[in-house]
């Protein structure tokens, strides 16, 4: 076998092929609800498209240079889900909106912070520096809404978006990210002292209990999302973050256990104490009965508007721009997965639904490939948060479980959620290209750390690069990394 033959490689073909499809399945869309809502393709549509694919194929570009062995199929995939989501919010606009340009200048926002990322982040193991930096963001990203003055107040009954001059943004869809950094440095660096022994109760090793401080502490910032924000959403996506990542970290089921019954305990006490819980409760298991369907607030009739359209697009849908998805309440933001149930029908839902299945699957296939373990965390952490937050939605919508105010990751009407998502596509871009590209040999220093500069690569045969060198950087994975 010749050294060519055991390079890696980049694929970044594959990926640019990918992405052309991707960009047909976007703009194909958006033709169709164009020629179905008989105005052609006009100049908007061809100015949209093409900022659309401008901004995919320079995303693409900066791949090429700056994280050349990252994932060929993740930018593909949140093309096409994000190109769709643009495609419906464009459809549900009634005349004299702008939800669907807004969107636009979203998405090309979202990917230019997305490419700055993956430009002036060099390595991922960088953000392990800033653990404890990223615990104070967060914690001041998820205050900043009940703050006075920059507050946007109560809309539709919960308090998480602040104002920034004519428009609003949601810090907390920042935060999950900003969450994620400091819960993956902080059980990379204390792993062990978290797995020491406790009480035996069966098959379980139950954690001693002032080993329990971090989720604990997980729990309360969830409970006082739930309380002060009225954000039953994101409560649930902040604490189920903390549970998977410190499953991943120790292995240990005791830690689901415990945070499963943390969950149902606070959900419980939530649904007693607090009206707006109650109501969502009420509403999801009682959805079809009369005064809870008209009730206002806290009605079912969003959640039975949606069921209904999605009967009425069967198996096959009604076509895209031939159904009535604008009678759901909230049709392009918290509903959109109706809008798409109703013209896509069922067979085009689990379509997109296997496009989230693949990038998740993307995401935790990273988490596996690379070889520290603050990167398997973090990684495994922005991919599940993406998952459960589809899980969240989809769920509500389907009335599996209660409805909550979270947005469907790249589909949805929303700029902050937007902007969050791309940066975690960036991230797991980077961290991918570490997991594909080659690995590093080079032997440690007398003193048993690795330079936290740059080195020279080892050399193979005939005076270029093997398939195992690159440059060695600080944090470098430990044994511990093994059992991960």
């Amino acid at each position: 076998m010749t050294i060519a033959e055991t390079m890696p490689k980049p694929r970044r073909n594959v990926e640019l092929l990918l992405l052309l499809l991707a960009l047909s399945v976007s703009i194909g869309a958006n033709a169709l609800i164009s020629v179905d809502g008989q105005t052609a393709l006009d100049t908007d549509f061809w100015f949209q498209s093409s900022l659309l694919a401008v901004a995919a194929l320079v995303f693409h570009v900066v791949l090429r240079f700056r994280a050349k062995y990252a994932d060929p199929v993740i930018l593909p995939l949140v093309v096409a889900l994000n190109g769709l989501g643009l495609a419906m919010i464009h459809r549900l606009d009634a005349p004299g909106e702008d939800t669907g340009n807004n969107q636009l200048r979203w998405t090309l926002i979202a990917m230019a912070v997305a490419i700055a990322v993956i430009w002036f982040l060099k390595d991922h193991r960088i953000l392990r520096r800033f653990t404890y930096i990223s615990l104070a963001v967060s914690a001041l990203l998820l205050i900043l809404p009940l703050v006075p003055g920059i507050s946007a107040g109560e809309i539709l009954g919960a308090r998480v978006w602040i104002r920034l001059g004519p428009m609003t943004f949601q810090p907390g869809e920042v935060a999950k990210i900003t969450l994620a950094i400091f819960f993956a440095g902080y059980l990379s660096s204390n792993r062990d002292l978290i797995m020491l022994a406790g009480r035996k109760i069966g098959p379980l090793q139950f954690p001693r209990f002032k080993d329990m401080g971090p989720m604990i502490t997980a729990w309360l910032v969830s409970i006082g999302v739930l309380i002060f924000q009225r954000d039953l959403g994101s409560s649930v996506l902040f604490f189920g973050l903390f549970i998977v990542m410190i499953y991943v970290a120790t292995s240990r089921i005791s830690w689901v256990v415990i945070g499963l019954a943390l969950i149902l305990g606070g959900g419980f006490v939530a649904s007693k104490v607090f009206s707006h819980v109650a109501l969502r409760i009420d509403a999801w298991l009682n959805a079809f009965t009369e005064e809870v369907f008209g009730r206002s607030p806290g009605g079912s009739g969003q959640i039975v508007e949606g069921l209904f359209g999605m009967a009425s697009g069967g198996l096959v849908g009604t076509g895209l721009g031939q159904g009535r998805p604008n009678l759901v309440p909230f049709a392009n933001s918290d509903m959109i997965i109706a809008s798409f149930g109703e013209e896509l029908g069922l067979i085009g839902l689990f379509a997109i639904v296997l496009m989230y299945l693949l990038l998740f699957t993307r995401g935790f296939r990273a988490a596996l490939g690379t070889r520290d373990a603050f990167g398997k965390l973090l990684a495994c952490g922005l991919s599940f948060a993406v998952a459960l937050q589809c899980f969240v939605v989809i769920g509500g919508v389907t009335r599996l479980i209660p409805l909550t105010g979270l947005t469907t990751p790249f589909l949805a009407a929303g700029g902050s959620s937007l902007l969050a998502n791309w940066i975690i596509v960036g991230l797991l871009l980077m961290i991918s290209h570490t997991a594909r590209g080659p690995v590093d040999t080079t032997p440690l220093q007398p003193g048993g750390a690795p330079e936290a500069k740059k080195t020279k690569p080892a050399l193979a045969a005939g005076g270029r690069p093997g398939r195992n060198a690159t440059q060695v950087l600080p944090d470098a994975p430990t044994e511990a990394v093994k059992h991960l």
